[in-house]
């Protein structure tokens, strides 16, 4: 199949699935989204894949957060901003517990978004140029792909709150000591990283990496409705004057003023 911005090759048993929109710093947006999960649904019935890998085109960024701009045409109102923190939580969430290996290949930014789709993979590898954060406060907004969920598992509540509160972003070296990722590379070879750490895995039985994905996973279960509190507050966010301050600034390449309270 051919898509507009995601691009795809299958080297050996491994699916590597390229998030293609450079010039925008491969922000998501929901046309990629949408092919991303057509790729792995895909993936996901052909036997001739054990494994994925998830990466950025252009070196520079593996993703720069959400499309901003596209956020503010499809999130307005309150319902409209649950619907937008709900569909990206669902991709990720698909991601999550997907019955074959997700590896993240970070080469350069994995803001936002990018933070959060990194996350939902299983594994992630990422170059020494990688930058890691949930900037999303410096906007007015919250993390609202799952980022107050998952940083919290991965890298503990005081290291979390800390990147969640200041949206200030972390290099691979921490990232790694802090448990973000599983290997930090030379630039330019996280995908080669990545595979490698995915052949590794497929080497093991099929039915067995399954399993363990599943029942890692069912070890989260029980925090499932920390979900549906990140939406409902990334609507409300969503919707402040400080989001609408914040966006403009932003788009503008300006600072924001939020008013204190």
């Amino acid at each position: 199949m051919i898509y507009e911005h995601l691009k795809t090759e299958l080297r050996e048993r491994i699916l590597i699935l390229t998030l293609n929109r450079p010039a925008a710093m491969n922000a998501l947006n929901h046309a990629m989204m949408d092919e991303l999960e057509t790729a792995l649904a895909e993936a996901e019935r052909d036997e001739a894949v054990g494994a994925v890998v998830v990466t950025g085109a252009g070196g520079k960024s593996f993703a720069a957060g959400a499309d901003v701009a596209e956020m503010l045409q499809k999130a307005p109102t309150y319902v409209d901003a649950l619907d937008f923190s709900r569909y990206g939580q669902q991709l990720f969430g698909y991601i999550e517990n997907y019955p074959k290996p997700v590896a993240a290949a970070v080469e350069g930014f994995a803001l936002g978004g990018g933070c959060e789709l990194a996350m939902a993979c299983h594994l992630r590898v990422a170059s020494e140029n990688a930058k890691f954060g949930q900037p999303e406060v410096k906007l007015g907004l919250i993390a609202g792909y799952g980022g107050t969920q998952r940083l919290p598992r991965l890298i503990g509540k005081t290291r979390a709150t800390q990147m969640l509160l200041t949206g200030e972003f972390i290099g691979a070296a921490q990232a790694e000591a802090w448990g973000l990722i599983n290997a930090v590379c030379p630039v330019g070879e996280a995908v080669e990283t990545a595979i490698q750490l995915l052949s590794k895995c497929l080497q093991n039985s099929p039915l067995a990496l399954d399993l363990t994905l599943e029942a890692i996973n069912a070890g989260f279960s029980e925090a499932e409705n920390g979900f549906d509190v990140e939406a409902e507050a990334f609507a409300q966010a969503c919707i402040s004057e400080d989001a609408h301050h914040g966006i403009q600034a932003f788009l503008n390449k300006t600072q924001p003023q939020f008013q204190r309270r």
